[in-house]
């Protein structure tokens, strides 16, 4: 009988302590910024239909190991408006803000782009979707890859997004 309570002790702390992974809570703002040095490594969302909203998570990795120089970009989009947003020449993604608005349903996005001299972008591809509506994605920034771009676009229908990534190597220059 104790091993079972503590079985469903360690489980319940577990599972609180992946919620605790999201870096937002549905309809709030969401801003994230990888360590200083840093780019985004994977992505996971969920997206749940009674909030019609996504909750993030995001991690990182080392990308320069000297000094960044970072922005944060425009809003990419409008509400319900698809979006393709690419950070600038030999800049890497390292963090996404956004917002919720009830009435749209939906995100207005920003993007954190870092560089840093002597590292530049090479051989970029796209993703295919990550992602079909209402679903769940983890996806992984390929290995020897680094994170440059997004693009998404919206249903009415579903009140959700499809999301697809640009990556790309670096290399000396």
């Amino acid at each position: 009988m104790r091993r079972a309570a503590l079985f469903l002790l360690l489980t319940s702390v577990l599972a609180n302590g992946q919620e605790l992974r999201w870096e937002n809570s549905y309809d709030q703002p969401l801003d994230f910024k990888c360590p200083p040095g840093q780019s985004i490594s994977y992505i996971k969302s969920e997206h749940h239909n009674h909030h019609e909203d996504r909750l993030w998570e995001f991690g990182c990795k080392d990308t320069f190991n000297s000094g960044s120089d970072c922005f944060l970009s425009p809003y990419a989009n409008d509400f319900d408006q698809p979006f393709t947003f690419v950070c600038p020449p030999h800049h890497f993604m390292a963090g996404m803000s956004s917002y919720h608005n009830n009435k749209h349903e939906d995100r207005r996005w920003q993007f954190y782009c870092c560089r840093s001299n002597g590292h530049c972008t090479a051989n970029c591809e796209w993703t295919t979707y990550v992602n079909w509506f209402d679903e769940y994605f983890h996806w992984n920034v390929p290995n020897q890859n680094y994170l440059v771009g997004a693009e998404s676009y919206h249903d009415n229908k579903h009140e959700d997004r499809r999301w697809r990534y640009k990556y790309c190597v670096q290399k000396s220059c």
